[in-house]
């Protein structure tokens, strides 16, 4: 497909490198000659530099015949206005990233049908997702969900005390009886399909697939099972904090934020009463031990830099905070988080990666088997994805163990009439399930894609 992507900052870049990745044809617009020539150096893709809302631009990017145009620029305005231009000049699909909390899910809703705007994208309100996510569940360092929540994958990380250290895949399930998948593994920088045979090792990142019940039955006879987070110390007040923070006191939890500006501490009072707002400095130890650090159940992360999320996040853990989170822009910043004892770092760019993946996919295969549901696990390494299965599908009522699966692929999960099934060689496809495939080294469009 032909898409514009019109923003070069981290958003912008993270979009560009999955779609490149993904074999589309990627134009590149921004108003800065440095973005754009890194670009164009990083990707050899064509890059203007130049106004994404003006006429001329868009038309010299052949906007007429683009089959989606995605504005990722810090402007949530600009964005609007050069999807409303760029759609009245013939692109077939717009994305915006609107990230401003006071265009709300009613001011949305409008919004985006007046513009005609296939899709907001909020990376802030991504992000806090996924922490409210990991929250709930503290036990793992990432959670997804799957078919409305029917189904999800927890990652977990094996300690040198795990009880299943040393042990292989088909002795692990005759000593813990439930109905579960371990799917993936990520051992260093390598990531495995694991079948029976597989032995998990200390340090081992584990990928589980199953019904959320099911999950904790097997955390609770594994003895890593938490309860759900209650008083969460929040370090920065910016956007994410402020999505986290409503979705926590929604939930009935106590929640402190710590941000040094003042006028941001002030607004936050404003939209948060409910949440104990303290203006100080989080990299300040002693201040957060007399904010109340230590009697925290869980302690995020949420600065502007890096840095200094990484730093204080470790000094939270030495503390023996039972959940620490830490915001992780940069790729090599995060790996360097996870060697330091980190395990829980979540990236927000490789959230909107996955999201533009997944609606490129769709609407390039919208008659087919589309995908509904994408992640990138692994640190990126591994794609879960969710497929429909339309009546088309070629390989349906044939029993799993009969199919011919490419290498690297796993089905880990069928959803019918919302039942969740753990599959077995012996269970099929069929009209109208959603089939959860992990894939390692492959990108999938469609289901028919697993297969050899």
């Amino acid at each position: 497909m032909k898409i514009i992507v019109a923003g070069c900052g981290k958003i912008g870049v993270a979009a560009i490198e999955s779609l490149v990745n993904e074999g589309h044809d990627v134009i590149a617009v921004d108003n800065r000659l440095e973005a754009v020539e890194e670009i164009r150096d990083v990707y050899d893709i064509m890059c203007l530099c130049s106004n994404a809302a003006d006429y001329d631009t868009l038309s010299d990017a052949g906007i007429a015949d683009a089959d989606m145009f995605i504005a990722v620029t810090g402007s949530d305005e600009f964005n609007m206005l050069s999807c409303i231009i760029a759609k009245k000049m013939g692109a077939k699909h717009t994305v915006a990233r609107i990230r401003n909390p006071e265009y709300n899910a009613k001011n949305l809703g409008f919004i985006k049908q007046q513009i005609e705007l296939s899709m907001a994208l909020n990376p802030e309100y991504l992000v806090a997702q996924e922490i409210f996510n990991i929250l709930k569940f503290p036990a793992a360092i990432n959670i997804e969900t799957f078919s409305r929540r029917n189904f999800e994958m927890a990652e977990i990380m094996l300690r040198d005390n795990s009880p299943i250290v040393g042990m292989n895949l088909i002795d692990l399930r005759k000593k813990f009886q439930a109905n579960y998948l371990i799917c993936v593994v990520q051992r260093g920088q390598d990531v495995f399909i694991p079948d029976g045979n597989f032995v998990l090792q200390s340090g081992d990142r584990v990928g589980i697939t199953a019904d959320t019940n099911e999950i904790q039955k097997l955390l609770k006879m594994l003895g890593i099972l938490q309860k759900s987070a209650r008083d969460i110390m929040i370090l920065g007040g910016g956007r994410i904090a402020y999505y986290l923070s409503k979705m926590l006191i929604s939930a009935g939890n106590s929640v402190t934020i710590i941000d040094k500006d003042r006028s941001r501490c002030e607004h936050l009072s404003d939209f948060l009463p409910s949440a104990r707002i303290i203006n100080g400095d989080g990299a300040d130890q002693d201040l957060l031990i007399e904010e109340g650090l230590l009697s925290s159940d869980a302690f995020v992360a949420l600065t502007g830099m890096d840095e200094e999320n990484i730093l204080v996040s470790i000094f939270a853990s030495s503390k023996q905070v039972k959940k620490v989170i830490a915001k992780v822009n940069g790729s090599e910043l995060s790996d360097m988080a996870e060697k330091l004892g980190l395990d829980c770092v979540v990236t927000p760019k490789q959230m909107v990666s996955a999201t533009i993946s997944r609606y490129a996919r769709a609407i390039a295969n919208s008659a087919g088997s589309n995908v509904e549901t994408l992640y990138k696990l692994m640190d990126g390494k591994v794609e879960a994805a969710e497929f429909n299965v339309a009546a088309d599908f070629g390989f349906k009522d044939i029993p799993l163990k009969d199919l011919k699966l490419k290498k690297n692929i796993l089905i880990s999960g069928i959803i019918r009439r919302r039942k969740a099934i753990i599959p077995s060689g012996d269970d099929v496809i069929k009209t109208g399930d959603k089939v959860i495939v992990i894939a390692a080294k492959t990108v999938l469009k469609d289901l028919s894609d697993i297969m050899r």
